[in-house]
């Protein structure tokens, strides 16, 4: 090989290197964003709300995830103690189902309550949640509220 051929050869392999690095997702961190929807469906329909199912709050992420935890705590209660007991904690043992959105309290397949024989409680109006989601090795965390 010439000189020449060698340095465009690095050349190539740089700019391909560059191109990987900064315009594809390959090194990307893996996240996920949470958002999510409530409808005020309580004052027209008082009891809506059972076994700690609350359908007019939906949460959902942006794609599909094999959620290994899910936690609802009170965001002032948690700034000061962050070992605060949730209103609704959900673990695996093995395999959840993928999924891109659930309600509040839902059953979801593959994750069971963290203490055994507990419900969820409801969220009370006014006042700020912070959700916790982990799949897998990543997590994320969202705080909303009820009006």
């Amino acid at each position: 090989m010439t000189r020449k051929n060698i340095v465009l050869l690095v050349l190539a392999t740089l700019l391909a290197v560059v191109y990987t690095v900064y315009f594809t997702d390959w090194f990307a961190p893996k996240t996920f964003k949470i958002f999510h929807t409530s409808r005020n469906l309580r004052p027209m329909r008082p009891g809506l709300a059972r076994n700690g199912i609350l359908p007019s709050l939906q949460f959902g992420v942006s794609h599909e995830l094999r959620f290994t935890e899910i936690k609802v705590v009170p965001l002032t209660a948690w700034q000061t103690n962050q070992h605060v007991l949730p209103i609704w904690h959900l673990v695996t043992s093995s395999n959840s189902v993928p999924m891109k959105s659930f309600f509040y309290g839902q059953n979801i397949p593959g994750l069971h309550p963290a203490i055994k024989g507990t419900h969820p409680e409801l969220p009370e109006t006014n006042v700020t949640y912070r959700l916790f989601i982990t799949a897998s090795k990543f997590s994320a965390q969202h705080d909303f509220e009820l009006k």
